[in-house]
């Protein structure tokens, strides 16, 4: 594993210290864990790599919603 720096503010550090306490893991560990879910997602599909869920519609179908049944 390789060392490296991450500046965060006092707000989102003081969070993630509660949650590493109440889970037992570290800061680090939730900091990788994060990473991982959010970015190196396997099965990532849509317009945005990070989008997990299905894509319903195109914003060409964007005047649909007014459409009556």
């Amino acid at each position: 594993m390789v060392k490296t720096q991450v500046y965060l503010p006092e707000e989102e550090l003081s969070c993630l210290h509660d949650l590493a306490r109440r889970t037992g893991k570290s800061v680090a560990e939730l900091i990788r864990q994060a990473i991982r879910q959010t970015w190196f997602t396997t099965n990532a599909r849509g317009p945005v790599a990070l989008w997990k869920g299905e894509v319903r519609s195109q914003s060409v179908d964007h005047d649909v919603i007014y459409d009556d049944p």
